[in-house]
């Protein structure tokens, strides 16, 4: 029964050894950055995550409607017409007046004054044309954006400081493989 208590004391100091080895060994792993998980695979300590953006220009055309107004002149700007009708109107009513050389000069004078009028008469009731169009008008406008492209990961293995771009943000570590220069995802 001895031997049984003192072969039973020496497994249990072997095996209390073994697990303080491997705890030693653990330990020293996370102080390098590394840890492994039951199913041998090893991560890196995750240091820092950086977002990694990209601004992004999508121009747009902006229309909108403008209303121009556009301004002719009268056709007849110089009042020909109202002269014309004027000096005949005046010219007809000078006749009237008077006789011999008198009558002469009085059609002449009543031309000269009907087309002064006349002329005056249409300019004052003649204006420009004011027309109203409404015009489309189009620019083009810059309309930026960003969006998340990565992230930038440094992570910490075996002492040694790395960075690497990932699709998403791995959290406090990545798995290693065993390359050493490559990262997986660590979910």
């Amino acid at each position: 029964m001895n031997r049984l208590i003192v072969n039973v004391l020496h497994a249990g100091m072997a095996s209390a050894l073994a697990m303080g080895l491997a705890a030693c060994n653990r330990d020293a792993n996370a102080d390098a950055g590394v840890a492994a998980s039951a199913d041998g695979a090893k991560y890196a300590k995750v240091v820092s995550v950086d977002p990694v953006r990209e601004t992004v220009n999508n121009p747009k055309q902006v229309c909108h409607d403008e209303v121009v107004n556009t301004t002719t002149p009268p056709k007849d700007q110089h009042q020909i017409a109202g002269t014309a009708i004027g000096a005949i109107v005046g010219g007809v009513l000078g006749n009237q007046v008077g006789g011999g050389k008198g009558k002469t000069l009085a059609t002449v004078a009543g031309a000269v004054g009907g087309g002064y009028a006349g002329k005056k008469i249409q300019e004052s009731r003649q204006h420009a044309t004011t027309t109203s169009t409404t015009e489309r008008r189009c620019e083009t406008v810059n309309n930026t954006s960003t969006k998340l492209v990565g992230y930038d990961v440094r992570y910490e293995y075996n002492g040694v400081t790395r960075t690497v771009r990932m699709d998403h943000d791995p959290g406090d570590r990545v798995k290693v493989e065993e390359g050493v220069t490559s990262v997986s995802d660590a979910r």
